[in-house]
């Protein structure tokens, strides 16, 4: 699909879904994306590894952006972009050892590709979609993230990222000027003919992860809605989820809690009143818990895939 035109500020408005697996996370990003389509060009983008956000839009669904409505576009990260990031890199120093007169194979090189210099190879994928997208035009990007722990990476990745990539630059550094010091000896200053601070692919990955950083801790721009059910492990574990955003600075903007049953047909049956009563009693810890906005999905009939259940749901996500 072409890229939609970019908008008088190349900036989108960015929200990001997460908690715990099974809670309906997926389910919530589509309908939400749905809904902003209509005020505007929307993206929504699937981060977690298991995608499923395809069979949300009943479409099948890749690493390039496909359009599923009027105005919206799904995607679903590819992790050989993870795997590409850390190919440059590598192929990047194998060409400083190189250029400075050291030998190394392409068995050497396959190693130290597969030792992993960068860790996280589906946050990493997960990072460069946010970097692609996020300034691509669209008014509005939704990301649907992996569960918690994974969410939780990578958000934790652009900082520990400049830190490999910091040393890696050094590393590169070092061997050019080792190698450029040895040239010099034999050629002078001819040795330095047609060099500059040029920007390589560590720079360039170093810059566009600090970018993303940035961008998650913009309250001005990023928001993350925790997704959880009214049921106690859920909430504890949304419960710590909310303070690893708070420590990472990255601003929640609300809870949704999902599949709530509310038993509005009055019926009469014990099962049906025990689980009204328990989803009550769980919402009223859910507000004493937390001090955030809360946001009512209630339990739908039949499965929440295609655009008109897409639509019922997200009339509960947006104002």
């Amino acid at each position: 699909m072409t890229q939609p035109a970019r908008s008088p500020t190349g900036t989108a408005d960015i929200v990001l879904y997460g908690g715990k697996g099974g809670v309906g996370k997926t389910t919530c990003a589509a309908a939400h994306a749905l809904a902003l389509a209509d005020d505007g060009e929307t993206l929504v983008v699937s981060t977690d590894p298991a995608h499923s956000l395809g069979d949300s839009f009943e479409r099948d669904l890749g690493g390039d952006p496909t359009e599923v409505a009027a105005g919206l576009s799904a995607v679903e990260v590819d992790a050989e972009t993870g795997q590409a990031a850390y190919r440059r890199v590598v192929e990047a120093l194998a060409a400083e050892f190189r250029d400075a007169g050291l030998r190394l194979s392409d068995e050497d090189l396959e190693r130290l590709f597969e030792a992993g210099l960068i860790p996280g190879g589906d946050e990493v994928a997960a990072l460069e979609y946010v970097a692609r997208y996020a300034d691509a035009g669209y008014d509005h990007v939704v990301f649907d993230t992996a569960p918690t722990g994974h969410t939780l990476r990578l958000l934790d990745l652009p900082d520990v990222l400049a830190e490999t990539l910091g040393v890696a630059g050094d590393v590169q550094r070092r061997v050019r000027r080792a190698g450029r010091a040895a040239k010099s000896m034999v050629l002078g200053p001819a040795a330095y003919w047609g060099t500059t601070a040029d920007t390589d692919e560590i720079t360039s990955l170093q810059a566009r992860i600090a970018g993303v950083g940035s961008l998650l801790r913009d309250p001005a721009r990023t928001s993350f809605r925790v997704v959880l059910t009214p049921e106690q492990m859920a909430i504890a574990e949304a419960e710590r989820l909310v303070a690893r955003l708070s420590e990472a600075d990255i601003a929640v903007g609300s809870l949704v809690v999902n599949r709530v049953f509310e038993n509005e047909a009055a019926c009469p049956c014990d099962r049906c009143r025990r689980d009204a009563e328990r989803h009550a009693t769980r919402l009223g810890d859910v507000g004493e818990r937390f001090d955030l906005p809360v946001r009512r999905v209630p339990e739908l009939e039949g499965e929440a895939q295609g655009l008109d259940a897409l639509e019922r749901v997200g009339s509960f996500l947006v104002d």
